[in-house]
């Protein structure tokens, strides 16, 4: 069982606040941070586009990640989101225990 960072941009608060609740009340996250006021460049479609997005961060585990990353793309407005998640490598031991334990029903 490993604990995971996922990182998910939005392109409004609304959206952000709608999806981190609707993935801790699915309890695939345990917990969404929303950190409004990014801004993001990158090559869409062969231009260069730079938008005003939101970042989400995600805590979770690996063994839900592909729940998650379904739940993500049903509820998410783009195309194709960002959903990039990272292993967490340390951490406090409370805190990562919270982490499973709130995510704990989702095992498959």
């Amino acid at each position: 069982m490993a604990e995971v960072v996922v990182f998910v941009t939005v392109p409004s608060e609304k959206e952000g606040v709608f999806l981190g609740r609707t993935l801790v009340e699915q309890r695939l996250v345990a917990c969404a941070t929303l950190i409004p006021n990014v801004r993001s460049i990158f090559r869409w479609e062969g231009k260069i586009s730079e938008e005003q997005e939101c970042l989400l961060i995600l805590k979770s585990r690996t063994e839900v990640y592909d729940a998650l990353e379904a739940a993500v793309k049903a509820h998410h407005s783009y195309d194709v989101p960002e959903i990039v998640a990272l292993p967490i490598l340390q951490g406090s031991a409370e805190y990562l225990a919270w982490i499973r334990e709130m995510t704990k029903d989702k095992i498959r």
